[in-house]
């Protein structure tokens, strides 16, 4: 199965676990003429087409869980300046004429239980579910998803020995339902609280494999210099969506603006610039697993 890879790869790897509690705002700190709202990010579209009813005037207030190689690049908050989702964000504030995007690190297990304290929004490759749409809005999906499979390099694991292995995940995420829920292996699931302590893990042996977003899974082994591997994938049938705080005044004009720039090729070409390059695979080609 090919899914639409360049407009459904999904939430990658974190490369530092040194940004707890840091904000961060999209241009130069000092401000000045040098200073570039958007970062590095090229904006494209109508400036002001839309109409956003923000915490602050003039300012987009989002939350995630950084940095997270592809989506939002760079080593702290305050350094990141592109990036597939903050690229997004960056389209997202210009059609809305908002100049001014402030950026704060929160853990992912606290964004999805809204413990993150006040937001406009936040993408953070945040996979819809029923259960989160109970207590957050989505807007229409900008990308779709499936399950990676890493492993230590050279780790003796397929399809069929995958159930009997000690498998992690990472807290709090879709893929922790999936292996418990659907995959459902012999042994007990280990629970990590974020991507890089699953990593770690998997490279020390303490467990045989970890179960992460196909683009989690492939910024991991892409940060890992040759430590983990994909091996292979599930097809979870998953969709990501722009999160927003139940009844915001904001979800249908963000699904507004996403559905634009799907159709405009924005999403694709910022996947096509940031991701590929990011991975340094072809996702198609890692092979697809079932389950029997």
């Amino acid at each position: 199965m090919k899914k639409r890879i360049l407009v459904g790869l999904v939430a990658v790897s974190s490369v530092a676990a040194l940004l707890t509690g840091c904000t961060g705002t999209s241009g130069d700190a000092a401000g000045g003429a040098d200073a570039k709202p958007y970062g590095d990010c090229e904006v494209s579209g109508k400036k002001g087409e839309f109409t956003l009813q923000t915490l602050e005037e003039g300012k987009l207030t989002v939350k995630a869980d950084l940095p997270s190689r592809g989506w939002y690049n760079g080593d702290t908050v305050d350094s990141i300046k592109d990036g597939v989702d903050y690229c997004i964000l960056a389209n997202i504030a210009y059609r809305s004429g908002i100049d001014e995007i402030d950026l704060q690190n929160s853990s992912f297990d606290g964004l999805i239980a809204g413990k993150a304290g006040d937001m406009d929004l936040t993408l953070n490759q945040i996979t819809i579910t029923d259960e989160r749409a109970e207590i957050f809005d989505f807007s229409e999906p900008y990308f779709s998803s499936t399950a990676g499979v890493v492993v230590k390099k050279g780790a003796d694991l397929d399809a069929d020995s995958l159930r009997d292995a000690k498998i992690g995940v990472k807290q709090g995420t879709t893929e922790q339902i999936f292996v418990e829920s659907t995959l459902k292996p012999s042994q007990q699931v280990s629970v990590f609280p974020g991507d890089p302590e699953l990593d770690a893990a998997v490279a020390a042996g303490q467990i045989d494999a970890a179960v992460q977003d196909l683009s989690v899974a492939l910024g991991s082994a892409t940060a890992s210099n040759g430590a983990i591997e994909v091996i292979g994938q599930y097809d979870s049938g998953q969709s990501m969506g722009v999160l927003l705080p139940k009844g915001s005044p904001n979800t249908a004009v963000v699904s507004e603006i996403i559905e634009q720039m799907k159709q405009d090729g924005t999403i694709d070409e910022l996947s096509s610039k940031y991701l590929s390059v990011a991975y340094g695979v072809d996702p198609t080609e890692i092979p697809l697993w079932s389950i029997e």
